[in-house]
């Protein structure tokens, strides 16, 4: 047997922390000398150990870890449950960096308030497409909640316009609905030609065409989108006008590899008043 200096050597854990385990009864040692009190493991109970440190690591709380080990769960539905959580562990680290990134986008825009012109706006007519779409709903307008569902539609309506063997007749468009006040409806869309017929795979619709729409190229990455956005509300605000209807972005430019490529046109209807 190991005294707890050498077991927790071996199995790459602090002492304090196997007296942890001790007291709590998550790891009983092997044997406790009467005289002494010293603990004193084997190296069998390393089986025990790898499993508490694995799953601990993974964000379970030790009562969680308690009940998972002493189920005597195999090594097959372990590598599961351990697969599961480092994928939920991995998403979180997903929407913490997204969440970063609209920070310091939203912190860019407080630095260049007062500095930003409207002189890129346009006012022009959009005539009407015919896109085929998939939709999906996202918690809110965040960033953190928009591309988590975005970017999976679009994957999923390309892969189904290829096997139905249909080509595109214009640029992508992404527009969006507002559905009960918080939950934002996701339309992911493909431009197709007009005598495109509906399919089982996708949906196919018909987005009006926009008389009057107040218009901005943005150039970039999507996490900079807000800056373009505030300049259209400004010069919507300041012109007298009032939006109508939904917002649709226009994918002009495409870079798996460069966001700093991308081009997008947004589009907002708006009327006088």
């Amino acid at each position: 047997m190991f005294t707890i200096g050498d077991f927790a050597a071996f199995g790459r854990v602090s002492a304090r922390m196997l007296r942890h385990y001790d007291a709590i009864g998550l790891l009983r040692p092997a044997g406790v000398d009467p005289t002494t009190s010293y603990r004193y493991y084997t190296a069998d109970q390393l089986r025990r150990l790898n499993r508490i440190v694995a799953l601990k690591d993974l964000g379970f709380t030790l009562e969680q870890v308690g009940a998972i080990v002493d189920a005597k769960v195999g090594p097959d539905e372990l590598r599961g449950m351990l697969r599961l959580r480092r994928a939920q562990l991995e998403a979180r680290l997903s929407a913490d960096a997204l969440r970063l990134d609209a920070v310091e986008a939203r912190l860019r825009i407080i630095e260049k308030e007062g500095f930003m012109s409207t002189d890129d706006v346009v006012l022009k007519e959009i005539p009407a497409i015919r896109v085929a779409e998939l939709s999906a709903v996202a918690a809110s307008y965040e960033g953190v909640d928009i591309t988590p569902v975005i970017q999976p539609l679009y994957g999923q309506i390309w892969e189904r316009l290829g096997a139905a063997g249909v080509q595109p007749a214009g640029p992508p468009v992404a527009y969006y609905e507002q559905s009960d006040g918080e939950t934002v409806i996701v339309h992911a869309a493909v431009t197709v030609s007009p005598d495109q017929p509906t399919a089982d795979d996708f949906q196919v619709v018909d987005l009006p065409a926009l008389p009057t729409a107040a218009t901005i190229v943005h150039q970039g990455s999507m996490g900079e989108a807000d800056q373009s956005m505030q300049l259209l509300a400004r010069w919507i605000d300041d012109g007298g006008y009032r939006s109508v209807g939904y917002a649709r972005e226009v994918c002009l430019a495409f870079d798996p590899d460069d966001e700093s490529k991308w081009v997008h046109e947004f589009q907002i209807e708006v009327t006088r008043g």
